[in-house]
């Protein structure tokens, strides 16, 4: 018995994020969480992994645990590797990756780490079959996970298939763009209900419409996606996943007219942004326009969300210090009696805008150290 199989399992989520997919977890029927370091451990029945998978907005990836063991040198590391039935999870027509975690052991590179148990999994099928399965590191049918911490091993079995973050529905994009966890996060934060229109003056491809879209329409987060690792686990049960995804399909609902609005400056922006929503179920739905904030009408009692341009994301040439001032008074001419919510990549055009902040939240976005801020608009 592998140690899933006792309804053991372990989520990825971006660091300084836990606590939020620890209460989604709950809230998707998770017991016994506990949270940790970029993740969370949790035990669940079928219904509810597959149910994590399918609508999770916060979570990275879900592990099921194969084995662990004591694991000082590469040796021990393959040997235990090898042992494991890997032909009960995927085939020979099938590929695979590994990726790897390796901190304050006697294996330290993750790299050499991944190609022991690459080598140790082909092994195992050149022995049983004569043949190797490929390794396909961009998108293969199966991923498997090392983790490795004081001389102690964990091999999972990725049972998301890739990333949670990547819904399938970005078919365009713009430069450095919004990761959809965040997006979700950030939408949670701002406690949007939908009893006020959301409106993003700087939609890019739209990654935080799209994510409200979902969020306030109810459809789930893998609704694009075309599989899940779950579906090669070997006691994996068809027709209850299939129930479970018809169940959460069900609740999809449609958007009511002009609650969720969004323009951009950038014709390119504009046209990637209606081409991401047209993926998903009726969302084009969701009014996109081209223009400038400040050529904007008034946009009162409203939840402004936006993620401005910064860096790496502007033209050179272009004087921020000048594009927050002017953002700043936007804000306080025309958008009276709403709430904005600004992710500022770096901080330090926070104090740009020359409005006051309710709070100010760390909430990374890949490298960036970024911050959330929440302005009320009296």
């Amino acid at each position: 018995m592998y140690k899933y199989q006792r309804g053991e399992y372990f989520a990825q989520v971006a660091g300084g994020m836990e606590e939020y997919g620890l209460s989604e977890a709950k809230g998707l029927g998770a017991k016994n969480i506990v949270q940790k370091i970029r993740g969370i451990s949790f035990k669940a029945d079928q219904k509810t992994l597959y149910r994590i998978n399918y609508t999770s907005r916060f979570l990275t990836r879900v592990l099921a645990p194969l084995i662990s063991f004591k694991c000082p040198d590469r040796d021990t590391l393959y040997k235990n590797i090898k042992r494991i039935e890997w032909d009960s999870f995927f085939y020979l027509n099938k590929t695979f990756a590994v990726f790897s975690n390796v901190s304050a052991s006697s294996i330290n590179n993750s790299q050499f780490a991944s190609l022991c148990a690459k080598d140790a999994i082909a092994d195992y099928f050149m022995d049983k079959f004569g043949r190797r399965p490929n390794v396909d590191t961009k998108d293969p049918d199966a991923w498997i996970s090392v983790h490795i911490k004081d001389d102690y091993c964990v091999v999972s079995f990725d049972t998301s298939g890739g990333s949670l973050h990547k819904r399938g529905y970005r078919k365009q994009s713009v430069t450095a763009p919004m990761q959809e966890t965040l997006a979700a996060i950030i939408l949670e934060i701002t406690e949007w209900d939908g009893t006020k229109c959301l409106y993003d003056p700087m939609c890019g491809s739209g990654t935080l419409l799209s994510e409200a879209y979902m969020k306030h329409c109810n459809i789930p987060s893998g609704y694009l996606k075309k599989s899940f690792g779950f579906e090669h686990l070997p006691d994996f049960e068809k027709e209850l996943w299939e129930s479970v995804k018809a169940y959460e399909d069900n609740k999809i609902i449609k958007l009511p007219e002009g609650l969720i609005r969004g323009s951009d400056a950038d014709t390119n922006a504009v046209e990637a942004t209606l081409e991401n929503m047209e993926t998903l179920p009726g969302g084009e739905d969701v009014e996109i326009k081209q223009a400038a904030f400040m050529d904007l009408k008034n946009i009162e009692n409203a939840v402004i969300v936006c993620n401005p341009p910064y860096g790496i994301r502007l033209s050179k040439g272009k004087n921020l210090d000048a594009f927050y001032k002017a953002f700043g008074d936007f804000l306080k001419q025309k958008c009276k009696g709403g709430t904005a919510y600004i992710y500022f990549g770096e901080r330090e055009y926070i104090k740009k805008l020359g409005l006051k902040a309710s709070f100010k939240k760390p909430l990374k976005n890949g490298g960036l150290d970024g911050r959330l801020v929440k302005i009320e608009l009296y």
